[in-house]
């Protein structure tokens, strides 16, 4: 009793230590938080971009001076070898906490050397302007910190107006320049007499050139962004509507053309009455031309609007204000000029837009452009105003779109695509199926076979099919009337439903009829003669329709090509890397094709199909590229496809009159559709690792056909 009251005390006694230990622990621990919350504060409110002023661009007269002396450091050579890989630090980027890029733009000052004189005497109204651009742009951040690219307030956009020493020297004092990583230059006029450098020469180390007038020679390919040389006169030019009403077909309005170039046109002009060569009328008056010959006086560039081309010749300098001017005018451009690298050259299809003629061949340039239809001219020029109106328009348009260059490579993943890029809006007709981004494997898909009474090939088609691990269901379109299918029973016993459906008549068509029974999205049309193909193939080509589940995806392709002698369109099925159909006699696709095709054809295609039991698979690969404007996509390597068990007299295709009445399709469907709507496209899906000398366990698809 003794020993259990004295242990009582002591345990009572150790108590209030251990709770004075806890209560000193807490509150260091809570001084600990506080001191750490005030330095967080202090070092935010020090660092962070709550301190960061946007920058104003005001006094630009009055600017805070910087002397640079004689002997300071010059930065170092512009190097010709940059990528974005080994140049750009990607790591810079991101910091802001969303996927965009943040620019930062030096504060302003003045750069003099020792004696006092500057760099460039005043800043250019055409730089503020990019300056301004750039600050009231998504992608500003006054905070340099975050920032993933920086571009110096030193106006580099001439370069007869800067001196390219003193201009070194003072890229080597920023405070962030790091040999020139991730900054970026903007320059229109490039290089000094004579030799007219098309690259801005000053020491700009690792930055990146946003310049007109490159040439194939200098362009640092995926780092420099080609720009256009900005006219602050283009936009007297400017047109809201497009007017067909133009009585000169060809304009030379360049002034100072080179006299070779001078020589060849005035030689087509003696035999071409539509063939307009303007120059200045007096020296410093650019808002003049006087032509040739006749000395008669036309407002510019206004007179641009009269022609329906207009021709661009290399001058001095690759770059030239024509350009521009010809655009805003809504004139085709001709471009003659060898090696030039046009503007945002990387993203935007010029062929859509201009004519390109080498200048050894200037001399074909009238038979050239008389070969352009009525209606390629017309595409052309919608095209011509759109890209001017979208990228071109202002100073502000050209500075956002080099900076979504930039945006673009830094994220790829969230990047436009070609046709963002390049399509009218009236062009990006957008896909009506509201699908995922990949469609559910759940579902499989439904074997479509149009079949008439070749039931050998049927039956072994039909149990390679059941091989397939994603295949749903085996829907057997029976086309003849005159014979009754085989009875169920015989058809072979696998593990998946086949359904028969009889038609009404022996028509093409009805291997797209949207049945009933077909209940998943992917539909696999096949012929009941394709027995080649294996399981991993078939499975391979489902997997890919599922990432594209608005294309057709298949295995035969052909393309399509003009015919110059007949005018007209060809079907193509030479063994080509450019393709623009896949056959529809084993390709996947989706079901709604098959109700647009049953509900929305046009008539008249409709019908030359049945009537002449040919060129299905050629309206389908329209239907689809006319609503989409994609192209089908080829999976697998494989080309030939022939049926074993088949004689050639049994096969439709073995008529020597059949690639004749194919072609006649591809040109008959051209006048229906009103254009030509299907897309040439030279790419192919194979799986991964398929020819690779790797064990096949480690492979998804093994057995995979070769050409």
């Amino acid at each position: 009793m003794t020993i259990s009251l004295r242990a009582s005390k002591l345990v009572h006694s150790k108590i209030p230590s251990f709770k004075h230990f806890f209560i000193a622990l807490f509150v260091i621990l809570l001084v600990s938080i506080i001191i750490a919350f005030v330095v967080q504060s202090w070092s935010f409110n020090n660092d962070g971009s709550k301190t960061y002023q946007k920058l104003q661009l005001k006094n630009v007269l009055n600017l805070p001076e910087v002397k640079l002396v004689d002997d300071s450091p010059s930065s170092r050579p512009h190097n010709s070898k940059c990528t974005y890989w080994d140049c750009f630090n990607i790591y810079r980027c991101g910091r802001t906490g969303h996927d965009r890029i943040a620019i930062y733009v030096y504060p302003l000052k003045k750069y003099v050397d020792s004696k006092g004189v500057p760099i460039v005497e005043v800043m250019s109204k055409e730089y503020y302007m990019i300056l301004q651009s750039i600050i009231e742009s998504k992608y500003y951040t006054a905070n340099p910190q975050e920032a993933c690219l920086f571009v110096p307030s030193i106006d580099t956009l001439n370069q007869e107006r800067i001196q390219a020493n003193l201009t070194s020297r003072a890229l080597e004092s920023l405070k962030y320049w790091r040999d020139g990583e991730n900054h970026l230059f903007f320059n229109m006029i490039s290089g000094t007499a004579p030799d007219f450098s098309t690259v801005l020469e000053i020491n700009t180390g690792d930055a990146i050139i946003a310049a007109a007038g490159f040439n194939t020679h200098t362009y640092r390919v995926g780092f420099d962004i080609s720009i256009p040389i900005f006219s602050p006169i283009a936009s007297l030019a400017e047109i809201t509507f497009i007017n067909n009403l133009r009585p000169w077909f060809v304009i030379s309005s360049q002034i100072n053309i080179d006299s070779y170039f001078l020589d060849e046109l005035q030689d087509m002009q003696l035999h071409n009455s539509g063939l307009l060569i303007v120059d200045a009328c007096q020296v410093h008056n650019y808002s003049k031309r006087c032509e040739y010959g006749s000395h008669q006086q036309f407002l510019y560039p206004q007179i641009l609007q009269k022609g329906t081309f207009c021709l661009v010749f290399r001058g001095e300098r690759m770059s030239q204000l024509v350009l521009l001017e010809a655009l805003a005018a809504n004139c085709i451009p001709v471009v003659v000029m060898d090696e030039v690298v046009m503007p945002f050259g990387n993203v935007i299809d010029w062929k859509r837009a201009a004519v390109f003629i080498m200048e050894d061949y200037l001399n074909t340039l009238l038979d050239v452009l008389k070969k352009i239809s009525e209606e390629r001219i017309e595409i052309m020029r919608k095209q011509v105003k759109f890209l001017y109106d979208k990228y071109f328009s202002s100073l502000k348009r050209i500075v956002e779109t080099t900076f979504d260059i930039v945006q673009d490579r830094v994220y790829p993943n969230w990047g436009r695509t070609y046709d963002d890029w390049n399509l009218r809006p009236d062009e990006l007709i957008k896909s009506p199926l509201f699908l995922p981004i990949t469609a559910p494997r759940s579902q499989g898909f439904t074997a479509a076979i149009l079949t008439y009474d070749r039931v050998e090939s049927l039956f072994i088609l039909i149990e390679k099919l059941s091989k397939v691990p994603s295949l749903s269901k085996v829907v057997v379109i029976w086309n003849n009337q005159k014979k009754s299918p085989p009875p169920m029973p015989s058809f072979p016993q696998i593990s998946k439903p086949i359904k028969v459906i009889r038609t009404k008549a022996n028509k093409l068509s009805n291997r797209f009829f949207p049945y009933e029974e077909i209940e998943t999205e992917a539909i696999l049309t096949i012929d009941d003669d394709i027995v080649m193909l294996t399981a991993d193939e078939l499975e391979f080509g489902y997997e890919v329709w599922r990432e594209f589940p608005d294309r057709i995806v298949g295995f035969p392709s052909r393309t399509h090509v003009w015919d110059n002698v007949t005018l007209s369109w060809k079907y193509e099925s030479e063994w080509t890397n450019e393709i623009s159909m896949v056959l529809t006699g084993a390709a996947f696709h989706h079901k709604y094709w098959s109700y647009l095709y049953t509900t929305t054809m046009p008539a008249d295609v409709r019908d030359w199909v049945d009537e002449h039991m040919n060129c299905e698979d050629i309206a389908m690969n329209f239907l689809v590229a006319n609503v989409t404007n994609k192209p089908p996509i080829k999976v697998a390597p494989r080309k030939k496809f022939k049926c074993p068990q088949c004689v050639n007299n049994e096969m439709l295709s073995a008529d020597m009159g059949h690639m004749v009445e194919r072609s006649q399709c591809v040109d008959r469907f051209t006048k229906a559709f009103g254009r030509m709507p299907l897309k040439s496209v030279e790419f192919r899906a194979d799986p991964v690792l398929y020819k690779d000398a790797f064990p096949e366990k480690l492979k998804r698809f093994n057995d995979i056909g070769s050409l």
